[in-house]
């Protein structure tokens, strides 16, 4: 007993309703990653941290602070052991940010979650490893030794880099600034004519 196949006719209506809806997919998937600015994600520009509107107080006071010299957001906030994890983490902790801000569903002070303040601290440790290993053991400093990799370092350095400033609320009209080049100053026209006198 042998089984019969029944060859449809081609219908062609399938696959432009398919091609269709693929081009659909494919433009808005183009689209959303253009307005998005997707490959900003990728360096380590701290503009690419404003693409969010929610970031724009943390930008703002890393922007007046000494870190600003020296660290961009990932120096900080991304792992250093590996680049397969630095993209890892990066990209696991940008999907979560990303769907809480398209969601809507933001907090007006933003706090880190475990893994992100275990980077963190790593990250002030390899920065800062001379000031935490070693340790001068005259006045207030004694018995400060044991607290130091004990403890997170933000639960003493509360305004280093992010300063006062840790919600949405707290500036109004809070509008990131262009970050200024560091090699170039910008000077006011009235000003430089003013210092060339």
């Amino acid at each position: 007993m042998g089984f019969k196949f029944k060859i449809l006719p081609k219908d062609s209506r399938w696959r432009k309703t398919a091609l269709f809806f693929i081009a659909v997919v494919l433009g808005m998937g183009a689209f959303m990653a253009k307005e998005s600015k997707i490959t900003s994600y990728l360096s380590d520009d701290p503009q690419a941290c404003v693409n969010c509107h929610v970031m724009t107080p943390v930008y703002n006071s890393w922007m007046h602070s000494s870190h600003r010299e020296w660290a961009n957001c990932n120096d900080c906030h991304v792992p250093h052991d590996n680049i397969i994890n630095k993209y890892y983490f990066k990209a696991k902790d940008g999907l979560y940010h990303a769907s809480v801000f398209t969601a809507r569903a933001e907090p007006d002070v933003i706090e880190m979650k475990e893994a992100s303040q275990e980077v963190v601290q790593n990250n002030c440790i390899r920065c800062h490893l001379q000031q935490v290993t070693q340790v001068k053991y005259d006045g207030w400093i004694k018995g400060h030794r044991e607290n130091r990799t004990g403890r997170q370092c933000w639960s003493c350095h509360k305004q280093i880099p992010h300063g006062k400033v840790h919600g949405l609320s707290t500036i109004k009209f809070n509008v990131a600034p262009l970050p200024t080049d560091k090699e170039e100053a910008v000077i006011p026209a009235w000003l430089e004519k003013e210092i060339k006198k």
